[in-house]
């Protein structure tokens, strides 16, 4: 994998949890949401209906699951790393709690999609576990009085994201990546508009804080965050992207003890190390038959590509 681009992933990623908190102090989760995704939806529908290539040879149940898609890994996903911020679970505890995510990824792979996890890739996977347990405890013992099913909410939220990854993966028809950006946000607009004139947080305040947060999270989190993840799950495979998951949580920590005075200190730089330990285990641990099946797994995607002018 590109190096340049895991690591735009890793930022553009982490960014999203400093943007929910960046907002969190201006307006409620369902105004936030529903303004970031309300606007982008517009533009990129209007730019749908220029552009129509991609969306040729689409069925109904294509775009159905790619809105499946939307409500699992923006929806639902979103909605619970904003409620748990509000909630007083911190930036960095909540990409924590998210940091569990390739372990859960890499356990279904095998009997799920039938892709090779080697014993090298589940001991960076074990590894990696533990560099977000230690960062974990130590963001857990500086916390506050957050009540303890506060940090149920994001576990949540990480499940929600981890069906959406595999229900993409499973999917045997290849979609455009502007097809399903436009499919998620315009799914994830009209959700949370719902929500947010249901719960009468619609208005937006009249705070710069507000947009600046929001602006943040589109070009960043929208654009960068979930389109990079989309582009190196089909480049990689789902063990492998979501073991760059693992740095998010530590990313995360430093990027809110710089920004926001969340603490930092040495324990959370030791989970940091055993991190980025596992992410070079993982990711030189796929070895030869790993290779070959990701082979095997994309010729027939390469086949239908060739039928489908509509896929990408």
């Amino acid at each position: 994998m590109n190096i340049l681009l895991s690591l735009a992933f890793v930022l553009c990623w982490s960014s999203g949890f400093i943007g929910a908190k960046l907002g969190a102090g201006s307006a409620s989760a369902p105004t936030i949401l529903m303004w970031r995704f309300l606007p982008l939806a517009v533009v990129l529908v209007a730019v749908a209906v220029l552009t129509r290539a991609a969306w040729r040879g689409l069925t109904t149940r294509d775009l159905s699951r790619q809105a499946m898609i939307g409500v699992l890994s923006q929806s639902g996903y979103l909605l619970s790393v904003y409620y748990a911020i509000q909630l007083g679970v911190s930036s960095g505890t909540t990409a924590l709690i998210d940091g569990v995510q390739p372990l859960v990824a890499g356990a279904l792979a095998g009997p799920l999609l039938g892709q090779y996890v080697s014993g090298r890739q589940w001991i960076g996977l074990g590894l990696g576990l533990s560099g977000v347990a230690v960062v974990t405890l130590a963001d857990a013992a500086a916390g506050g009085d957050v009540p303890w099913w506060a940090y149920v909410v994001p576990l949540l939220g990480m499940l929600s994201l981890v069906a959406a990854t595999f229900l993409e993966s499973r999917s045997r028809s290849r979609v455009a990546p502007s097809v399903s950006l436009t499919v998620h946000c315009a799914t994830s607009a009209v959700l949370f508009s719902a929500l947010a004139l249901g719960t009468g947080a619609a208005a937006p305040p009249g705070r710069w804080d507000f947009w600046v947060a929001v602006a943040w999270l589109v070009g960043l989190s929208t654009f960068g965050g979930y389109g990079l993840y989309w582009l190196i799950l089909k480049r990689s495979g789902v063990t492998k992207v979501n073991t760059l998951m693992f740095l998010m949580a530590p990313v995360t920590a430093v990027w809110g003890a710089l920004m926001f005075g969340e603490p930092f200190g040495a324990q959370t730089a030791l989970g940091l190390a055993v991190c980025l330990a596992a992410v070079v285990i993982v990711h030189r641990g796929g070895g030869r038959k790993d290779t070959a099946l990701t082979a095997a797994r994309a010729e027939p995607q390469e086949n239908r590509w060739t039928r489908s002018p509509g896929s990408a």
